[in-house]
């Protein structure tokens, strides 16, 4: 291998994906050991020289814990061994919904990822549709923020002539408002108000979803609890059809039963969460590997990729 070119390696949290992004643009991943001692303690090597190279780790830090722990190791083992540069490819982006402190005596935890991540050794950081875009200034290295919307719009540009874009709470109307232009539809918002974690009550719908097929919208699902109840409140309220299109895909809990059960048609999700082989009618995986290749294509070459920005022409 030239030394011009680059490395991917990858950590053990979604190495299907992994193996996708590398296949897209004709590698193989790097050889790495990851190992544990007899009480768990995690142990990295690199097993090929990366001196001077442009080093690529692609590791989703969704739970357990040890998956962030496991990259910060990687990081730091690629710095000690004088990596040239070190992107931190995070399709998924863990402890992102604690990113302010929006009550007394708790974490940032969001921020303090951030910082783990820079001080173990990345000079940049690549992920996909942080629950809050502010997360970005959190760090002080380059970050590349790309979006689900890319991503989804072709799979769903057909689904209805008489289609409304819903966003589940005000912090998504971004976002929602971006589908919504690209899909020339109405914007719907629903203002709900959290009773505690994991558990959200609707509280009024902002838009007439009336005779209308639904698109909703997010960046995550988790126990599809606010999910299954926004489809409850919009089929009252008279909507058709209801699809979904999020990128992560946590679904943890009752989250897959309560999605068989629900007035669902069809759940759109990335694979930046792995989840083994996700057997749900309802559930389409759709592959993040091309953006992923893309947007490390163009980081090695020094090329914009303000163009996967999707989200900032809506």
């Amino acid at each position: 291998m030239p030394v011009n070119d680059f490395m991917i390696f990858a950590g053990s949290s979604n190495l299907p994906l992994a193996h996708r992004i590398a296949q897209k643009l004709g590698k193989e991943l790097g050889n790495l050991e990851l190992k544990r001692f007899s009480d768990g303690e995690i142990w990295v090597k690199y097993g090929e020289n990366i001196r001077g190279r442009e080093v690529f780790i692609i590791q989703s830090t969704n739970p357990p814990s040890e998956n962030i722990l496991e990259l910060l190791l990687l990081l730091d083992a690629a710095k000690r061994a004088s990596a040239k540069r070190i992107t931190a490819v995070i399709p998924y982006f863990g402890y992102s919904r604690q990113d302010r402190k929006d009550q007394p005596r708790v974490s940032i935890t969001a921020k303090l990822m951030a910082n783990l991540i820079t001080e173990a050794g990345a000079d940049r950081v690549i992920t996909m549709d942080l629950h809050a875009a502010q997360i970005q200034g959190f760090f002080d290295i380059p970050f590349d923020h790309l979006y689900g919307s890319s991503i989804f719009i072709n799979h769903i540009k057909d689904l209805s002539d008489n289609l409304a874009v819903v966003s589940p709470d005000v912090g998504g109307i971004k976002v929602a408002r971006a589908y919504s232009k690209m899909l020339n539809s109405n914007l719907i918002v629903i203002d709900k108000r959290r009773l505690s974690h994991n558990q959200a009550e609707v509280m009024n719908i902002i838009g007439d979803p009336d005779g209308k097929d639904i698109l909703l919208v997010d960046d995550l699902i988790d126990t599809a609890g606010t999910f299954v109840g926004a489809i409850r409140a919009l089929k009252s309220k008279g909507a058709k059809k209801i699809f979904g299109a999020i990128t992560h895909p946590m679904l943890s809990g009752k989250a897959l039963e309560r999605l068989e059960q629900s007035e669902l048609e069809t759940l759109y999700v990335t694979d930046t969460i792995d989840k083994g082989s996700l057997k749900l009618s309802k559930v389409k995986v759709i592959s993040a590997s091309d953006l992923f290749a893309e947007a490390l294509l163009r980081t090695f070459n020094n090329e914009s990729i303000s163009s996967l920005f999707n989200i900032d022409k809506g």
